[in-house]
């Protein structure tokens, strides 16, 4: 089975805050970074790109679907997780203004969300469906999926055999570019290989 090229979108001016379903543009360095990375992924041989709505990622599929021809489609279910009422908050201002919800926040996630935020159980079940699709519809062509950080590393170590923390640390950059192979899908049913 070919690659799927996993792509977490350019920056934009919410960076390093807690931004899930909020839709800020581009910033300049995300249109700088879009430029080369539209370079990068155009000798891949990507024939179909599947994208986040929001405006960051879309915008990002659509600008490699110029150089590379392939279509974009765009799916909902790729968008990154909801943080309620910490969209668009640092961690600081969330620590001085939801003390004791970041404290659970961070003693018990996934069990605990943000406040009015969308729970992890949900997030995975969507994200689970969509590359579900996503792997079924794979030809012998490369696909992309453009889509955001937190989907990235919870799909890569789900469906492509990545470790937690390789998966955290291969998306820690905007505009970074994952190739991966699926894995089995009876080998990813079986004890210790979810994450």
């Amino acid at each position: 089975m070919n690659k799927i090229i996993l792509i977490r979108h350019v920056e934009t001016d919410l960076a390093c805050t807690f931004c899930g379903h909020s839709d800020p543009d581009l910033n300049a360095a995300g249109e700088h970074r879009l430029q080369s990375l539209i370079k990068e992924v155009g000798r891949l041989g990507i024939t179909r790109i599947y994208a986040s709505d929001l405006r960051r990622a879309s915008r990002t599929a659509a600008g490699i679907g110029e150089r590379t021809g392939a279509p974009v489609e765009l799916r909902s279910g790729l968008r990154e997780i909801h943080f309620g009422r910490w969209e668009g908050l640092t961690w600081e201002q969330i620590e001085r203004n939801y003390p004791r919800e970041a404290e659970l926040w961070v003693r018990e996630f996934p069990e605990c969300s943000a406040p009015d935020g969308e729970a992890y159980r949900d997030f995975v079940a969507r994200v689970e469906a969509e590359f579900s699709l996503v792997i079924a519809q794979q030809r012998n062509t490369p696909s992309a999926v453009v889509t955001h950080r937190g989907v990235m590393q919870y799909a890569m170590s789900r469906f492509f055999g990545f470790t937690q923390d390789e998966a955290r640390k291969r998306t820690e950059n905007y505009g970074a570019i994952v190739l991966a192979t699926p894995q089995d899908l009876c080998e990813i049913d079986s004890p210790g290989i979810r994450a």
